[in-house]
């Protein structure tokens, strides 16, 4: 048996010609030569004909009779019919080429008397040595020989059906002797044919497709992709091969992913060795070369030549395979199990090998162009300014797709997606169409269910089609939508995917489930929409593929994909029948609901039906189809009825999209990415990572620090405003709701700004899913704003009700120093030029001023911590020399950071006997997690890796190793100072210090938490504290809590002591003094009073006000502050590394936020003192002159007033002083001793005077005079930076990189992790450090014991079921790690090994290629961070 295409078969053709006009229909009668229940030809009898025939008259149509090897066939032979249409008398032409080719003619006439004009060529045709049959109209006789092989036949008052059996027998009888044959290919010969394919774009693209397909005419087809597209042979799936075990690792992890990236580097160097094949140049040149249209033909021809080619070879082996299974059948019939069997089975798989390596196509052409683009873009084979001819290859194949051909997604032969290939075409038709939005549609059934057929159907697609297993692995086709619908939809394309089959017979067992869920999975992640296509009503083979379909909803469904689907019923006898349908779908809702219910176990969820997983309606989600061909082929008609159900559908299909946004080329790209590189690891659901919501999510999170910096910079505005009031005891109550009304419109403005992001931004159908947890967190933190500045306005308030009985005595103060100071200066004049003498006469009798006012007064004294925290210690019985020693070294200060507390412990003696004699014992093979399980640190339970102990090596373990401390205890000793030091803060902040002073049995209290909690920590432990450990953690928390005490006793003071106020006063009324002294009118004194007054106040407000805007600058134009919290991270890393100080990195690891604040100061300072230096006096300058306009304005708005109005200087105070609010406050002054003065042009000018000198010593100020001021430009960054999430992950310790500080149900994730020994984790009973990172260990196939007691261990891969802070988290299965911390262990393997005292050794070694990396690279490393 051999398959031809048609057009070179050589056929029997049997023409019909009509001479003259008549009744009968001669297309007719051919029909039902042919095929008596189709149209095969057109005729006037069919739907839509007409008389005037304008179309048809002339056209010669040609079909063939293809037997069905039956006997009920009507010829034996493949037989080809030609009809011409029209009367043959008018088409001469036609006729005459016709008569030359055919092996029979048929010619119908109306008679055959002489002289009509028909008979002429009648004659002629009987002459002719060609068969012919004559039917005549007018003659109702039977069939007649007139001559051999010459026929006539009557067709009056006789059936057609007669006339028709009859005709076959003649033609039957003619065929079976000799006869001439016919060969289309040929017909393009004749001179007097003009065939399409002479036109020139076709010839070029045909001779193009020639040429390469010469260079492997002659070849083994078997052979020809092993020799000419060897790129995607042996080394591929090699590749493919290793990259999926690379997600599945064992043993040393690190150290065997590494070997895995070198075989992985290995083997694409060997693809791209092989890149350079005759045939792919030949190929890659012709599509660079040819025009567009020339391209096409290419491509057609191409394909056509090499479907040729491989024909007669594919079915000799396809021959050879059939004849080889029938002999392995009837051998095991025969339960025949001798060596002839095994030898049929190897022959029937080598055959089977054969058949796939002689399937050859395009397609495996462009399969090699990908895998020739991977392999030069894996390895980097480009040199600066170098555009190799690699390079082009995304974009010609992206012109193909453009055009609407189909491209490979899913390689498969290797079962692989080729994500960098596939990236970089999708990235080129972006470039070519922009990023426009396309419905994809995805299509999933068993194999040969017509999938194929009915996507090129509804769609007029080009996906292979046969028998067997047509489609391979998986394709997409790009489809336009028209310009008439396109206005109705949201999206520009529809990419419709089209899969191989599942339940595929090649696989079997095991590798067919894993195999079909993975390309399940694959495409239902992809679609916006599914067609399940189910094939006949087998309800067994229906319950194989729904099992698997609903597995891949249920996973989808977890990772928070939402696509639709429409189930199709292929291949129903009678799909009208209601009655049936209804009870079809009846059925196919139970085994849906049970298929969910059966999924819902596998994926532990909780479903009860297929609608609590997608949303699916049986009624309208359905749709049942037609059998595509009437009867059995190869000559059974399409079934109308098909075409109709293929309509329905699409309708269907397009009712359903209408609403959808589709997704973006760009987010389609990501997401292939991202369903792919999951389905590499063995959990989906839990290896699943969305990158384009994360990149969402991540620009959401800029925004949302955009908005609460808007808020909180008016906040801070408003409290600028307020808190000068306060303080000076013009304001005593703050209520929320002015605070609320003033930020109001701020607030407002915020609000509008977060609707109109979600609703208007292009990826506003990803963010909706946030919008409301946003929103409330917006509300949230706008209330918390609110009260937190009212408990800062607060404590004001209360400050200042505990200094009344100073205030009380102010007044009095003022007015005795005033006149005093006037008195003394009046009898002083003559000394008034003589600045030295003037201020020495003060001096002298300034003490006595402050005497006689308050004799009773004594000052406040300082505090002296040390000696208290001395005394504190020692009163608990601790050593002098401990406390000395320690004070002395500072080592206390770092005491949460302390790499190794060994030397603060003591083992208890029982458990470091038994701990010994335990040493022989070998522990179980998979890792441990170790935890304390007492009711206090539940909170603080620490987790750690324990490894497989080697009883050989232990038994000479030193005494000291054994009884070192393990890092499960080290980090539960870490935490426990952590929380310590926490609860004794929080415990001092209750204290009265500002209003009542400090007391030293704040300090006794402290020790004694301290103390006791220590105490109860060793009865929970297996050690107890040294002394040295106990006098450490006191002057640890001491240390921490000294800041705040001290700036609570200054507080105290400043509010408190009367000494303290009175020589605050000092150079005010020696001002006063000096200008009496110099006979100075009381305008002149009391207007350098004001002046004196506004100076301080400007200079606060100013300072404050320049904070604001320089953390506002920083804000909006500093890289590592105008982004998100993983943004400020990648700064905060990058600055470690140029700096590479170890301190600070165990900082930053051990307490990522004192670093991350640390970081932030030091960038505030540099960016005011050094590298922004003149912006930011620039914006200090600005503040200075804004203010000196408010003071002028207030200035001319009082005395304007005063002018129009009589009034005293209380009443021009009063009038300045609104004016000047809310931007500033003053003092209060005390007017009774300027009654006098009335001139107040005259004061105005006496203001402005020193108002001049004023503003030219506040733009002299220095910077630095900004951070002594309330607000600081460095705390206030860091309350909006550092208001985020801070957890850690339970494995290697890297912290969330969430912006919100509570992102529930959002779970903590970081976007690298690290090797888990960064922070000491070390292998059980030795000193090796692990260098495993999380994200591979979550692939691999080890296990972890969650808790120190668990019996049971947790495989990695399913660490969320370890319980809640391991559930809390995502840590996404990931063959991707950063550079950073691998150089960062590199660089400092000395350092860390000494920190921990331990070493990476043995499990713990550093891979070699770690070693080569640079410090560049790792903080190039950091941009891969997103």
């Amino acid at each position: 048996m051999k398959s031809i295409p048609i057009y070179k078969a050589q056929t029997p053709m049997v023409s019909f010609f009509r001479l003259g006009s008549m009744s009968l229909s001669k297309s007719q009668l051919m029909n039902a030569l042919i095929n008596d229940r189709h149209h095969t030809f057109f005729h006037r009898n069919c739907p839509g004909s007409t008389k005037s025939r304008y179309l048809m008259d002339g056209v010669a149509e040609i079909a063939w009779y293809c037997p069905a090897g039956k006997p009920s066939d009507f010829f034996t032979d493949c037989t080809a019919f030609c009809n011409l249409h029209g009367d043959s008398l008018k088409n001469v032409k036609q006729r005459e080429i016709l008569t030359e080719k055919s092996s029979v003619i048929v010619v119908l006439v109306e008679t055959l008397e002489k002289g009509q004009e028909s008979s002429k060529i009648i004659s002629m045709l009987y002459k002719s040595p060609k068969p012919l049959i004559i039917l005549i109209a007018d003659n109702g006789c039977r069939a007649v020989e007139m001559k051999p092989a010459n026929y006539k036949v009557g067709l009056k008052e006789r059936s057609q059906s007669d006339v028709s059996e009859e005709l076959k027998e003649i033609i039957r009888a003619i065929l079976s002797g000799p006869h001439t044959t016919f060969q289309l290919e040929i017909m393009a010969n004749d001179f007097r044919v003009t065939a399409d394919e002479d036109a020139e774009d076709c010839r070029n693209g045909k001779s193009a497709a020639i040429k390469l397909v010469q260079l492997i005419e002659g070849k083994d087809v078997s052979k020809i992709k092993a020799t000419f597209l060897p790129c995607q042979g042996q080394p591929w799936f090699e590749w493919c091969k290793i990259k999926k075990e690379s997600h599945n690792l064992k043993g040393h992890i690190e150290k065997e992913r590494s070997m895995k990236i070198q075989q992985l580097m290995e083997l694409r160097q060997k693809q791209s060795d092989l890149s350079n094949s005759s045939l792919m140049k030949s190929f890659t040149e012709s599509l660079v070369r040819l025009p567009p249209k020339d391209r096409e033909y290419f491509l057609k021809w191409t394909q056509i030549l090499i479907d040729e080619l491989s024909t007669d070879d594919l079915s000799s082996v396809l021959q050879e395979y059939d004849k080889t299974w029938s002999e392995v059948l009837e051998l095991k019939k025969k339960h025949d199990k001798s060596a002839e069997l095994n030898d049929k089975q190897a022959q029937l798989n080598q055959l089977s090998k054969k058949l796939q390596s002689a399937t050859f196509g395009l397609e495996h052409i462009f399969r090699e162009m990908g895998q020739i683009y991977e392999a030069h873009k894996f390895l980097k084979n480009l040199s600066p300014g170098q555009q190799a001819e690699w390079t082009k290859y995304p974009e010609l194949a992206a012109d193909l797709m453009i055009k609407g051909h189909p491209m490979e997604l899913m390689d498969g032969d290797a079962g692989h997606v080729p994500l960098i290939w596939v990236s970089s075409l999708i990235q080129e038709v972006i470039k070519k169409l922009g990023d426009q939005r396309v419905f994809v549609l995805s299509v999933l059934g068993v194999q040969s269910s017509g999938k194929s057929t009915m996507l090129n159907v509804m769609f007029g697609l080009q996906f292979a089609v046969s028998a067997g297993r047509c489609t391979k692995g998986v394709y997409m086709q790009l489809v336009k939508l028209s310009d008439e619908i396109q206005k109705d939809y949201k999206f520009d394309y529809i990419l419709v995917v089209d899969t191989e089959g599942l339940r595929a017979l090649e696989l079997a067992g095991n590798a067919t489930i894993h195999h079909d869920n993975e390309l399940a999975t694959f495409v239902v992640g992809l679609g916006n929409m599914t067609l399940i296509n189910i094939f006949g009503e087998n309800p067994a083979e229906m319950q194989d593929v729904l099992q698997i379909v609903v597995q891949a909803f249920m996973r989808m469904k977890k990772v928070k994909l939402s696509p639709s689907c429409v189930f199709v019923h292929q291949n129903v006898t009678d799909i009208t029948a209601t009655e049936k349908n209804m009870d079809g779908k009846r059925h196919l809702q139970e085994i849906l609901d049970n298929m969910a219910k059966l999924a819902a176990k596998e994926e532990g969820c909780d479903v009860e039906c297929f609608s609590d997983v997608i949303a699916f309606d049986v009624q309208k989600d359905v749709k049942y189809f037609a059998q595509l061909w009437e009867g059995s082929p190869p000559m059974a008609p399409p079934n109308p009825g098909y075409s109709e159900s293929v309509q329905e559908l699409k309708t269907i299909i397009l009712s359903k999209a209408k609403p959808s946004d589709g997704i973006l080329l760009s987010h389609l790209n990501t997401k292939i990415q991202d369903l792919w590189n999951a389905l590499m690891n063995e959990n989906f659901v839990f290896s699943f990572k969305n990158t384009q919501e994360i990149a969402v999510y991540r620009k959401l999170e800029v925004q949302y620090g955009n908005w609460t910096w808007t808020l909180r910079s008016e906040m801070l505005n408003i409290e600028n405003q307020l808190y000068p009031k306060i303080e000076k005891g013009q304001l005593d109550k703050a209520e929320l709701s002015y605070l609320s009304k003033e930020i109001k419109e701020t607030y407002k403005a915020v609000t509008d700004s977060i609707g109109a992001y979600f609703d208007n931004d292009k990826d506003k159908e990803m963010l909706v899913q946030w919008k409301g947890r946003f929103e409330n967190k917006i509300r949230e933190f706008h209330e918390e704003l609110l009260r937190g500045v009212k408990r800062k306005l607060d404590d004001v308030i209360r400050q200042n009700k505990a200094r009344k009985k100073l205030d009380k005595k102010k007044t009095e103060f003022e007015n005795k120093l005033f006149q005093k100071s006037k008195e003394l200066a009046v009898g002083l004049k003559s000394l008034a030029e003589d600045e030295h003498k003037v201020k020495a006469q003060f001096n002298t009798v300034w003490i006595q001023f402050a005497t006689e006012l308050n004799p009773d007064a004594k000052p406040v004294e300082d505090i002296n911590l040390q000696d208290d925290e001395l005394d504190v210690l020692l009163g608990l019985g601790l050593e002098p020399g401990l406390i000395n020693e320690s004070q002395k070294s500072n080592a206390y200060k770092n005491l949460s950071e302390t790499g190794d507390y060994s030397g603060y412990i003591t083992k208890k003696k029982s458990i470091c006997c038994s701990k010994v004699g335990q040493q022989s014992q070998e522990c179980k093979i998979e890792p441990v997690r170790k935890n304390d399980n007492s009711s206090f640190f539940q909170k603080i339970k620490g987790a750690l890796l324990f490894f497989q102990k080697e009883s050989t090596t232990q038994k000479n373990m030193d005494e000291s190793k054994l009884n070192r401390v393990q890092h499960e205890e080290q980090e539960t000793i870490r935490l426990f100072i952590q929380e310590v030091n926490k609860s004794c803060l929080e415990i001092i902040k209750t204290k009265p210090v500002s209003t009542r002073g400090y007391s030293i049995t704040y300090l006794q209290e402290l020790a004694k938490t301290i103390k006791n909690r220590v105490t109860e920590f060793e009865s929970e432990r297996k050690f107890t504290f040294k002394k040295e450990f106990i006098v450490d953690l006191s002057l640890y928390v001491f240390d921490r809590a000294a800041s705040w005490l001290l700036d609570s006793h200054k507080i105290f003071k400043q509010n408190n002591d009367v000494i303290t106020y009175l020589e605050s006063k000092k150079t005010e009324y020696y001002n006063i003094f000096r200008g009496f002294c110099r006979g100075s009118s009381s305008v002149v004194v009391f207007g350098e009073m004001m002046s004196e007054k506004l100076k301080v106040s400007a200079i606060e407000a100013v300072c404050n006000k320049t904070a604001v805007d320089i953390a506002g600058e920083m804000m909006c134009n500093f890289p590592a502050f105008n982004g998100n919290r993983l943004n400020l991270e990648k700064h905060v890393l990058t600055a470690l590394a140029k700096k590479e100080d170890f301190n600070s990195f165990i900082t930053y690891i051990r307490n990522p936020r004192r670093q991350v604040e640390a970081f932030i100061k030091e960038e505030v300072s540099k960016y005011m003192f050094i590298r922004q230096k003149t912006k930011a006096q620039t914006i200090l300058r600005k503040n200075v002159e804004n203010f000196n306009k408010i003071i002028s304005h207030a200035l001319f708005k009082a005395t304007e007033k005063l002018q129009k109005r009589k009034g005293d200087i209380k009443d021009w105070l009063e009038e300045f002083s609104s004016v000047l609010e809310p931007n500033l406050t003053l003092d209060t002054i005390n007017c009774q001793n300027f009654r006098d003065i009335n001139n107040f042009d005259f004061l105005k000018e006496e203001i402005e005077k020193g108002l001049k000198i004023i503003t030219e010593e506040m733009k002299s100020l220095p910077l630095n005079k900004v951070n002594e001021c309330r607000q600081k430009p460095e705390q206030i960054l860091i309350d909006q930076l550092c208001n985020c999430c801070w957890e850690r992950c339970p494995f290697c310790a890297a912290v969330c990189t969430n912006t919100l500080k509570d992102h529930s149900p959002e779970k903590h994730s970081v976007p690298f992790h690290r090797p888990s020994g960064v922070k000491g984790w070390h292998v059980r009973g030795k000193v090796d450090l692990v260098v495993d990172f999380c994200t591979t260990s979550v692939a691999s196939d080890r296990s972890f014991y969650p808790e120190h007691d668990s019996e049971q261990s947790v495989p990695y891969k399913q660490y969320p079921t370890a319980g809640e802070r391991y559930a809390s988290w995502s840590i996404t299965a990931d063959a991707s790690m950063l550079a950073y911390w691998k150089w960062f262990v590199c660089h400092f393997q000395e350092e860390v090994e000494k920190y921990y005292d331990l070493k990476f050794q043995g499990r713990g070694e550093i891979p070699q290629e770690w070693k080569h990396l640079s410090k560049e690279e790792a903080i190039g490393s950091l941009s891969e961070m997103c």
